[in-house]
């Protein structure tokens, strides 16, 4: 059994985590941190986890962590920095939700985050967790850094078009829709449903700290530099991440919707839907999957893509559990298989 340790198991993808470990047949929970709520039972703030879970929360002990095979860190951006290269010296492998070891710069990171980055060191070796693209090296990494929501939704759309030379990548556009989840359970006015409800409204415009993150991976596939205008909003659902695409095409000849389904066709967790279909968050809802539709409107030089995951899922917790199969040798969509819930 895969001992292993989830810290920060009080927020949003942190209890989503233990949703999906908690029927993982590999998996033995070992430990749940929070310095809150250290000494309550697990399923005594998560009622939805009674009988699936016998575990009580308590600190991040590292000596207790050390004892893990694997640690997830389900915590804001900061906090993975600062153990990471301890608990890897203990023959831990470290799978961070946030964001401390996505950009490969630490003065790109330093700019966007706010504060000098703790493990610099360690930036070159952690391995971007998108197993669409990087599968191998998931296999065999210590330290994985699991892409951010808009990130995931954004980089499965573009990707095939990229690949393929189909786009110029000098203009491309990212309109993308997320719900309120993705902001963290914490307490915050603007997150109240009474300001969120019946309301939708972008956020910022000038720049946002996941466009790096994204602009990093397109241009690792690319060979060039990309530019991207990349937009947020935020909107009165609570679950879900919805990205509409712009970018013009090189070949107008190309069959769209043939490059996208044969660069998916082996992947588990992207549904490229039928030509001329529109994806709906609410069908990703609860899975782990990322469904895409290819439009080229008016038959012209433009292509608009549509991506659509779960944010706490696929877009976090979900590609996790799924970075964490491939690193143990196991089957990749052990205890992901799960329908989306309708409606």
């Amino acid at each position: 059994m895969i001992k292993a340790g989830i810290v920060g198991g009080t927020g949003y993808t942190g209890v989503e985590l233990l949703r999906i470990l908690a029927l993982h047949p590999e998996v033995e929970i070992a430990a749940v941190t929070s310095r809150a709520d250290a000494g309550k039972r697990v399923d005594a703030l998560y009622p939805n986890l009674r009988a699936y879970i016998d575990a009580v929360f308590c600190e991040p002990d590292e000596s207790r962590l050390a004892e893990c095979d694997v640690v997830f860190f389900a915590t804001p951006n900061g906090i993975a920095m600062r153990m990471a290269e301890r608990l890897l010296a203990s023959h831990v492998r470290v799978i961070d939700l946030a964001a401390d070891f996505r950009l490969k710069d630490a003065t790109v990171w330093e700019r966007w985050y706010g504060e000098a980055h703790a493990c610099p060191q360690l930036l070159g070796e952690a391995v971007y967790g998108l197993p669409e693209v990087n599968r191998a090296a998931i296999q065999t990494a210590r330290l994985i850094a699991c892409p951010g929501c808009y990130p995931t939704s954004v980089q499965l759309g573009f990707l095939p078009l990229i690949e393929a030379g189909l786009i110029t990548v000098d203009n491309l556009i990212a309109d993308v829709k997320s719900g309120a989840s993705g902001a963290g359970r914490k307490a915050a006015t603007h997150l109240l449903m009474s300001e969120t409800g019946e309301s939708v409204k972008a956020y910022a415009v000038e720049g946002h700290r996941h466009r790096p993150e994204i602009v990093q991976g397109l241009e690792s596939v690319a060979g060039a530099p990309v530019r991207l205008t990349f937009v947020p909003h935020l909107v009165p659902m609570i679950r879900g991440i919805h990205a509409t695409l712009y970018a013009e095409l090189k070949n107008s000849a190309a069959d769209l919707q043939q490059v996208y389904e044969s660069r998916y066709r082996a992947e588990r967790f992207v549904d490229v839907l039928p030509q001329g279909t529109h994806p709906d968050t609410r069908n990703v809802r609860g899975s782990n999957r990322c469904q895409i539709a290819v439009h080229r409107p008016n038959g012209g030089n433009s292509v608009v893509v549509l991506s659509v995951i779960d944010n706490l899922v696929k877009g976090a917790a979900g590609q996790a559990v799924q970075n964490m199969n491939l690193m143990f040798g196991l089957d990749e969509a052990t205890a992901l298989e799960t329908i989306a819930l309708y409606p």
